[in-house]
């Protein structure tokens, strides 16, 4: 049952914030109402309310690439990796499909396409990322951590879509792309949103390992 609570968390977290993150791309495209702007601080403010409400039963990852990262550095037992992503892709995909049956499918549901060159996409989403597991692994440390460590997290995402949301839609996280191409059938380049993110979460963990020795 304990076990069964962590992943229904990973997937109520990951559905929270891969509706609210898309949900707002098509509101945005109906109404002109919210601007990058109102979509970055709406997908920050979801990720750091989900934190706080389900971070002490899981961990509050919400993301593959978190989860992969995580596992590498020691600080997820290897048998929960599988169920939390697992979870994490199915709360993805029934946000994307109630995004689609309750508000539309303008912006082809909050897809991430890159508007730029596949290298540049890459490493712009492999940067994003790794700031945003460098800060996780950092504000969560249970040392050095951070009892606003929600908001940091969730400030984080808020600035990695207003840095490089108009280039490459800003994911830093393959859930967070997989559901929207999974139910608009854009899965030009998608590729691109798993391989980044990973690479540079698995960098970010590693990067704070280095630079704290109580690590």
């Amino acid at each position: 049952m304990v076990l069964l609570k962590k992943y229904l968390a990973e997937f109520i977290g990951t559905f929270a914030l891969v509706f609210v993150a898309t949900g707002t791309i098509v509101l945005n495209a109906q109404t002109s109402a919210l601007g990058l702007l109102g979509i970055a601080i709406a997908t920050g403010f979801i990720l750091s309310v989900m934190i706080y409400s389900l971070g002490r039963i899981s961990g509050a990852h919400f993301n593959p690439a978190v989860s992969i990262a995580l596992w590498l550095g020691k600080k997820l037992e290897s048998k929960h990796l599988l169920p939390y992503l697992i979870a994490q892709l199915f709360g993805a995909v029934v946000a994307s499909f109630l995004v689609l049956t309750a508000i539309g499918s303008q912006a082809s549901l909050g897809a991430t396409i890159p508007n730029t060159s596949i290298e540049q996409a890459l490493l712009l989403e492999a940067i994003a990322t790794f700031f945003l597991v460098f800060v996780i692994t950092a504000v969560t440390d249970s040392k050095n951590g951070t009892p606003f460590f929600g908001w940091a997290i969730g400030t984080t995402v808020t600035l990695g879509i207003l840095t490089i949301g108009p280039i490459t839609g800003a994911s830093l996280n393959p859930a967070r792309s997989f559901g929207p191409a999974l139910f608009s059938g854009v899965f030009a380049s998608h590729w691109i949103y798993w391989v980044a993110p990973i690479i540079g979460g698995i960098i970010g963990v590693f990067a704070y390992k280095l630079v704290n020795e109580n690590t």
